[in-house]
Order: C-alpha cells, then sequence, then structure tokens
C-alpha cells in the first residue's frame, strides 16, 4: 500500500470520529435553536424579519472567519469566569467550531420552517381553529406535519453545509477531516488533501441519504422506516465517538502553526515526548496569533514559536535590538506577563527573506534590499498568507521604501511555485526552508538590518513550567538543529518527490540529531 494513502487511512478513525461528533452535535443546537425561532417567527410578524435577516446575515460570514471571530470571543469569556467563579473553559477548539457551525446550519431550518408553515393553506388553519385547538394543538398536530417536507429539506441542507464547513475547523485547534486538507496543502501532500475532500463527501452522502429516509418516512406516514433512519444515524454517531474515549492521564498538547516546518517539529517534540513516557495530543494547523493565545491560556503544553513573532506581534516592539538581547528580553517578558516557560532556542532560524530567481535577479542586477527598491515599481511581490498585515512588512517598506507594482497572497506551497513560474518576481520567502537552494531562489541581503532574528524556540504553557517529564524530554533538542539541518528536514517533505511525511520526516531529523550529539 502507498506510505501516504496508508498514514493517512491509520487517521481516519481520529480524524472522522472527531468530525462527526462535531458536525452531529452542531446540528442538535443548531436544531434546537432554529426550531424555536421558527415558533417565534410564524407567531410574530415582528420578529420574523429579525430572524430571518440575522440568519442570512450568518451566511455572509465566511466559515473561516466565524470559527475564528468565536476564539477571541470564548477566550474572554473563559478569563472572565476564571476570575468570577475562579474556573475558566477552554477556548480552542471544540467549542468555537460547535458555536460557529450551529450558527451556520440554522438559515435553511429558519427560511424552510417558517415558509412551510406561513404558506400552510389558510383553509386549514381555520378548520383547525373551528375544531378549537389551541394555537399549541394547531403547531404540532397540524402546521409543523405540513411544514414537514419543507423543513426536512431545509434540515438536509443545513448536514451538507455543517459537514462541509466542519473541514474549516482546523485552524482553531479541532480535528477534523480538514486536517487532512489543511496539511496536505503545505506539504504538498495531494493524497492527503484528496482523501480529506473524498470523506468528507462521503459523510455528507451517507448522512444526506439517511434524513431523506426519514423524510421519506414521515411523508409516507411510515414510523418504521423514520425510526430505522433516525437509529441508523444515532449509530452511526456513536461508533464514529467510539475511539475518541481517552484513559489515563491527560495527554500533553503539542501546538503545531498551519506550514510543513511546524509539522515537523511538532512531531520531533512529540516523539520526544513520548520516548520520555508521556502521551501526547496534537492541535495542528493553529494561526499564529491563536498559537500563542492558546499556550497562554493552557490550551496547548508546547509548541515552537519564533523570536520575531514574538517580539514584533506578541509583544509589538518595532525596534530591532542584537539578537541575543532580543532573547533575553522575551524570556523575561514571557514569563512575567503570561507564566510562560521559554525552554530555549533549536539552534536555527527561519526568518523572512525577500527571494527571487537567480536569474531574474542577475538580469536586473539585483543582489540586495536596497537594489531592489530601485525596481519595485516594475515588479510584482507575493506573500504568505499573512505576511502583508505583519510588522515586518511595514518595517521593510520604511527602511527601504518598497512600492511594488502589484502584490499577491499565497498559501506557501503555491508562493513558490509562484515565483518559480514567474508569476510574480519577488516573495517573503522563509530562510530555513529546502525550496530555495533546490528551486535556485536567491534571499537579498538586507543591509539596514530591517529583518528581525526568527530564532525557533520552544515555549512551555504556564500549567507544565515545572513539569519534568516535558522538560528532560525537550532539553536535548536545544541548540541542536543547525539551519542546514532544518532545511534538508523541510525539502524531504516539501518536494512531493521525497515522498515524505512530517512523521517521517521528523523520524530522520531526530536521528540526525542524535548522531550529531554523539
Amino acid at each position: 500500500m502507498n506510505e501516504r494513502f496508508a498514514n493517512a487511512w491509520g487517521l481516519l478513525p481520529s480524524y472522522l470520529g472527531e468530525h462527526v461528533v462535531l458536525s452531529a452535535s452542531a446540528m442538535a443546537l443548531g436544531l434546537v435553536v432554529s426550531l424555536a425561532l421558527v415558533v417565534a417567527a410564524v407567531r410574530s410578524e415582528r420578529v420574523r424579519w429579525p430572524v430571518l435577516a440575522f440568519a442570512s446575515l450568518v451566511q455572509t460570514v465566511p466559515s473561516l472567519a466565524l470559527l475564528a471571530l468565536f476564539y477571541p470571543l470564548l477566550l474572554a469569556l473563559s478569563e472572565l469566569a476564571e476570575k468570577v467563579f475562579g474556573a475558566g473553559f477552554s477556548a480552542l477548539g471544540f467549542l468555537p467550531s460547535l458555536l460557529a457551525l450551529s450558527l451556520y446550519s440554522m438559515l435553511p431550518v429558519i427560511r424552510n420552517g417558517v415558509a412551510g408553515i406561513v404558506n400552510i393553506d389558510p383553509a386549514l388553519i381555520e378548520a383547525a381553529r373551528g375544531v378549537g385547538m389551541t394555537e399549541w394543538q394547531r403547531l404540532w398536530r397540524v402546521e409543523l406535519p405540513l411544514a414537514t417536507p419543507l423543513l426536512m429539506a431545509g434540515i438536509r441542507t443545513a448536514a451538507v453545509w455543517v459537514i462541509g464547513a466542519a473541514t474549516l475547523s482546523t485552524p482553531v485547534g479541532q480535528v477534523s477531516l480538514g486536517n487532512y486538507i489543511f496539511s496536505g496543502l503545505q506539504v504538498q501532500d495531494w493524497v492527503s488533501v484528496l482523501f480529506g475532500c473524498v470523506a468528507a463527501a462521503a459523510l455528507a452522502l451517507v448522512v444526506d441519504q439517511l434524513l431523506g429516509a426519514i423524510e421519506a418516512g414521515m411523508a409516507r406516514r411510515n414510523r418504521w422506516r423514520v425510526a430505522g433512519g433516525a437509529i441508523a444515524l444515532a449509530i452511526g454517531v456513536a461508533a464514529a465517538a467510539l475511539p475518541l474515549g481517552r484513559g489515563g492521564a491527560a495527554p500533553y498538547v503539542v501546538g503545531a502553526k498551519s506550514f510543513s516546518e511546524q509539522f515537523i517539529l511538532a512531531e520531533l517534540l512529540a516523539g520526544r515526548i513520548v520516548s520520555a513516557g508521556g502521551t501526547v495530543d496534537r492541535r495542528e494547523g493553529l494561526g499564529s496569533a491563536i498559537a500563542f493565545s492558546a499556550l497562554a491560556s493552557g490550551d496547548i503544553d508546547v509548541y515552537v514559536d519564533y523570536s520575531g513573532t514574538i517580539w514584533a506581534n506578541v509583544m509589538r516592539r518595532t525596534d530591532v535590538p542584537p539578537r541575543d538581547a532580543m532573547l533575553a528580553e522575551i524570556r523575561t517578558w514571557l514569563d512575567d506577563m503570561h507564566g510562560i516557560v521559554m525552554l530555549g532556542e533549536l539552534g536555527f532560524e527561519n526568518a523572512y527573506g525577500l527571494a527571487m530567481r537567480r536569474d531574474r535577479a542577475e538580469e536586473l542586477g539585483i543582489a540586495t534590499i536596497d537594489d531592489l527598491a530601485a525596481h519595485a515599481s516594475e515588479l510584482s511581490m507575493g506573500g504568505d498568507l499573512e505576511f502583508f498585515s505583519r510588522p515586518e512588512w511595514q518595517a521593510l517598506r520604511s527602511a527601504y521604501g518598497l512600492e511594488f507594482a502589484s502584490r499577491r497572497d499565497f498559501e506557501p506551497t503555491f508562493m513558490y511555485q509562484a515565483v518559480v513560474d514567474g508569476e510574480v518576481d519577488v516573495i517573503s520567502a522563509f530562510t530555513s526552508d529546502g525550496r530555495i537552494a533546490a528551486d535556485d531562489l536567491l534571499v537579498l541581503a538586507d543591509p539596514r538590518g530591517a529583518i528581525l532574528p526568527y530564532d525557533a524556540i520552544v515555549l512551555i504553557a504556564p500549567q507544565r513550567a515545572a513539569d519534568a517529564v516535558l522538560r528532560r524530554a525537550l532539553q536535548p533538542l536545544l541548540g541542536a538543529i543547525p539551519l542546514e539541518l532544518m532545511q534538508q528536514a523541510n525539502y524531504r517533505v516539501d518536494r512531493d518527490a521525497a515522498k515524505d511525511t512530517p512523521a517521517a520526516a521528523a523520524r530522520w531529523l531526530a536521528s540526525e540529531v542524535a548522531e550529531l550529539g554523539e
């Protein structure tokens, strides 16, 4: 069996189980709220318009943005609960995903439910009133049964929407079938991407068919068919949730941002922790800001960040001090402000750098960012999805007066391909990326020192600050990974021809680190 397919298949029980439980929970909560709003909307025209407008408004917000917006909101509520009641809750993963997807499920249910009841033949309503039915009797015995076909169509649509949107919950720390897609895109593992898409589509198709069986049973007043569909759904959810039960000590939660180097490092940390006798859970594909907030709030226990990211994005500093002074100040600030332990540096930098195809740079006589500034108005630049909103970009613009003819955002995988194909002239490369050498890219010199140092640093959450197992497991990695080694590990994953997964690259990196330490 193909190694990548075997790896994807092995992850299916966990990913599918989390996805099913999340989708089922979101649909259940969404249905309870939606049906209550349907009843309120059909009983009062004053309520109807705001309810429909709100449900429609939710649909205009991109589902990924809706998921991300719930994290800071829940984090603030958790901090408030901690102060008031002495106990907070996890703002990462399941809860923000549940709330966002529940909202996302509401429009088709509300719209179809309201339309189904409002458009019932008035003569039937009058007949119900004529036989002395109360409003609630009329609702349950006449209106809802007659509106059921349209209402079930809305529920089926909502279920398919929720199952599809649940794949986007990965960046807020919720495991789902989206883990295949997000990680696969970053490391060019198209088998993983396709596996995730097919699994999500198959799940949506099965659920739609079971809901269709319930709908047909209701239409034909066949209770056995309705019961059969409902039991099959319940068994499916229970079976999917079965592998998720965990026993024993609480696992160490290892976090990772959404690019290949982070996946490799997360696997490396996890492997060390398991070797030291711990158990591990993972939260991968996190946004940069979410990863740090998750660590500070205790939603993850350990991850690798970069000194420049902490300095500019978290501490909001704009000066560029000497490297050692910066690291010392970061260490003190993390401890004083958040109780976070900076265990130490891994030994390499993953700094931003402006890179061009070597032949294109030589053609224009560009070797430094100063040289680039003279040609920038005629060139196009590509950046990763967050580069142009980061302080580093503002610092570069201020230092060199960079104004490009056009700018484009890319997933990192496609950003490198864009500069190789000539779609853009310059990209915001990462200096530890193996694709720089593989694609013969030239990283332009920074004579004005506008780019911050980006040492890879291991950060430990406050609740694990004194954890002996974690410290013993990770201490040997400090200072043990030179830049060339990290570039090679990244290259093994970033080049599809290498046929390496992040786990395989992490095992290779661990063996190389062990050899260097002997």
